[in-house]
């Protein structure tokens, strides 16, 4: 394999240089098609790294179906699938698509049991792989238990060990944005960092942590920063030094505008805050968001936008204090959960963050999972940082807990209403209507 086509070495030369690398989400499901979509974000878009996003039915493992949708996108001319069926196309085809460009080409799905795509993906020469027993369950199931994707993942962060002993070095990103709405930083970060540790107790030495972009840009810039702080203090703590942590921050992943413009600037808020905060790689997202499965010539566009401001951003360091107190915060209330995780399961991670989800320590808002509590209740302050309404059974201080209920009640109190649940639905609409917090009118 080419060093250009290799996922983990164009990482770690973007972090030594301190460079933001753009990446889309893209995947269509006949080869010749999607190998088409990829040369043309590779060209017209001028991404930095690509993707194969894959279909639904390749997700749940309902392969049979995927055929179906490959036979009826040849026989209609048109994509039936909202993905690449990487599965049944095999490990030759997806070789195919690798070789087809110049840039490295990752894994972009949402399976809890992903061993087999795994198998595959890695034989056809994919350099990176999205997920994780966590993030590819809680936000993306209902019935699965913990125990049974925790177990899966390990497979696949075991093979990627294997591949690694015999010298292919391939990335591994957990899924960051979980839910994609309203989601705390501590909780995602928290979520990133088990699957980290995770990743590197079966020898996994290239790995990835992400954020969804919440909105609020002091917010937003301190948690990248401290996402990566945090993942290698743990990593060390836990005897993994060896292993190289970057950052991908996620474009807005709620409610779009429909206007293309109005689109444009949300897009170009997260690259900003790519760019301010130096994340690695930012996943970019398009104008049509709101609309649909973007044409190409969209998911280029939105590429291109984001590439000329984190260029504009790239030779500019953006600190204060503000950063610095709300990076302090994220950290404890990471740490808390974290270290809740490793005490229920006795020192063993994987145990833990098992009975972690099961007790409410690590709870994901809006998650669809039965296993997750869902008694945390999240909702922005009269800043638009995502503060927590109600904490269910998070396992925070007294002085954090007071820390956000201050920051909500002091939101109440400027749009003379009580603290309720009503914030958290106008919230989950507001940028979809331009604004950041959903204030009543």
């Amino acid at each position: 394999m080419p060093e250009n086509r290799i996922f983990s070495k164009k990482l770690i030369e973007a972090k030594k240089n301190g460079r933001t690398l753009i990446q889309p989400r893209a995947g269509v499901p006949v080869v010749e098609r999607h190998i088409e979509l990829l040369q043309h974000l590779e060209k017209y878009g001028e991404a930095d790294l690509l993707p194969t996003t894959i279909d639904s039915y390749t997700r749940q493992n309902r392969y049979k179906e995927a055929e179906n949708g490959i036979n009826e996108s040849l026989r209609l001319d048109r994509a039936m699938l909202n993905g690449f069926p990487a599965v049944n196309h095999g490990v030759a085809k997806c070789r195919q698509v690798i070789e087809s460009v110049n840039v490295p080409v990752q894994v972009r799905h949402g399976t809890p049991d992903a061993r087999l795509l795994t198998e595959i993906a890695y034989a056809g020469g994919f350099t990176s792989y999205e997920g994780g027993g966590i993030s590819y369950n809680l936000p993306y199931c209902k019935n699965i238990p913990m125990e049974r994707t925790i177990k899966d993942w390990q497979y696949v962060d075991r093979l990627t060990g294997l591949y690694e002993e015999m010298g292919v070095s391939i990335n591994r990103e957990p899924y960051g944005p979980l839910t994609g709405t309203l989601v705390p930083p501590c909780i995602s970060h928290a979520a990133a960092i088990i699957e980290a540790l995770l990743a590197a107790e079966q020898g996994v030495k290239n790995i990835t942590v992400g954020y969804g972009q919440c909105g609020n840009l002091v917010q937003d810039v301190a948690a990248i920063r401290s996402l990566e702080k945090l993942t290698e203090e743990y990593l060390t703590k836990y005897g993994y030094s060896d292993v190289v942590v970057t950052t991908v921050l996620h474009q807005w992943m709620g409610g779009f505008p429909a206007d293309e413009a109005k689109a444009f600037g949300v897009i170009s808020m997260g690259s900003a805050i790519a760019g301010l905060a130096k994340a690695t790689k930012v996943i970019v997202k398009t104008p049509h968001e709101a609309v649909g499965i973007p044409t190409m010539e969209a998911n280029a566009a939105g590429l291109r936008c984001t590439k000329q401001v984190v260029n504009m951003l790239a030779d500019q360091d953006f600190r204060g204090d503000a950063i610095t107190a709300e990076e302090e915060i994220i950290a404890e209330e990471t740490r808390a959960i974290v270290d809740k995780c490793f005490e229920l399961g006795m020192g063993d991670i994987a145990v833990g963050v098992c009975r972690g989800v099961e007790s409410g320590a690590l709870d994901v808002p809006f998650a669809p999972c039965r296993a997750n509590a869902g008694l945390m209740l999240p909702a922005r302050d009269n800043n638009g940082a995502v503060r927590i309404l109600n904490f269910g059974n998070l396992p925070f201080s007294k002085e954090l807990k007071d820390f956000h209920t201050a920051k909500i009640e002091e939101r109440a109190k400027a749009e003379n209403r009580k603290a309720s649940f009503q914030m958290v639905i106008d919230d989950v609409y507001a940028i979809g209507k331009g604004r950041l917090v959903g204030r009543p009118r």
